[in-house]
């Protein structure tokens, strides 16, 4: 499947995160919340998603081991995004909570 260029870095972003959040988000009473936390401002907050890793290396030490690089790379590349692109991937965390929330 080809990517417009348009997309691709909210595609590339959202490949990179599908290694790490199941197993960062796990137990987490809103998921979504704790995403937006992350990419909130202009740059990824990467305390609190060390925060996150923390929780998740005291629970599974050996799951955790992998999620960190991966996590790291996420940061990054969300550092590397334009704000339009930056604010598309908020609108789209928001937008998939209210697809939840109605489905309840």
């Amino acid at each position: 499947m080809a990517v417009s260029p348009a997309i691709a870095p909210l595609h590339q972003l959202a490949q990179q995160s599908r290694s790490c959040a199941p197993a960062l988000l796990a137990g987490a009473d809103d998921p979504h919340a704790e995403l937006l936390a992350m990419v909130w401002g202009p740059r990824f907050d990467r305390e609190h998603a060390l925060g996150l890793w923390a929780r998740l290396s005291q629970r599974q030490p050996a799951a955790a081991l992998p999620v960190l690089p991966a996590l790291l790379s996420v940061a990054d590349h969300f550092d590397t995004l334009d704000s339009p692109v930056q604010h598309r991937v908020r609108r789209l965390i928001l937008r998939h909570r209210a697809l939840g929330e109605t489905a309840m």
